[in-house]
Order: C-alpha cells, then sequence, then structure tokens
C-alpha cells in the first residue's frame, strides 16, 4: 500500500496579489489566501474563467512571480500549482 501524501505546510496570507495573463498583456487582481512552497489558494470574481496557465505575482510587473497551473476552480476560489 503507498505511504498517502503529505501536503505542504500552507501559510495564511490574505494578500492582494495580481494574476498575468497572454503573455502579460491582461493583468487583474485577486487575493491570495494561503500559500505554500509548491502553490496557492487564490480568490477572484470569476475563477471559472481562469485559463489552465497563469502567472501570479505580488506586483503588477509582468516580469514578475510565479508561472502557475490552475488544479481545481470552486465558486470565487481557484488552487493553482507552481511550475518550474
Amino acid at each position: 500500500m503507498p505511504a498517502p501524501k503529505k501536503r505542504e505546510a500552507r501559510k495564511l496570507l490574505g494578500q492582494s496579489a495580481w494574476i498575468t495573463l497572454d503573455g502579460g498583456f491582461a493583468a487583474r487582481q485577486c487575493v491570495v489566501q494561503d500559500i505554500s512552497s509548491a502553490g496557492a489558494r487564490i480568490s477572484v470574481d470569476e475563477a471559472n474563467a481562469l485559463p489552465a496557465t497563469l502567472r501570479l505575482a505580488f506586483s503588477r510587473d509582468a516580469r514578475t512571480g510565479h508561472k502557475c497551473q490552475v488544479v481545481w476552480r470552486r465558486g470565487k476560489s481557484a488552487g493553482v500549482k507552481f511550475v518550474r
């Protein structure tokens, strides 16, 4: 029987951030609810409208931040994992 996966420790944050789409041309504000070394839970107005990949940054500069893959969506929340 395989060992159960252990989740990364998450830090509650509640900090404003920016989601950048389309190579930096479309930016929208979000709130990072919690974060770990592997990913984050974010809140946006329309989580269902998010593309499969995006960039998450704590400034509006499209050259900063983490490349992310959306792994789940529920209401106004979405979970992203950081892609290297």
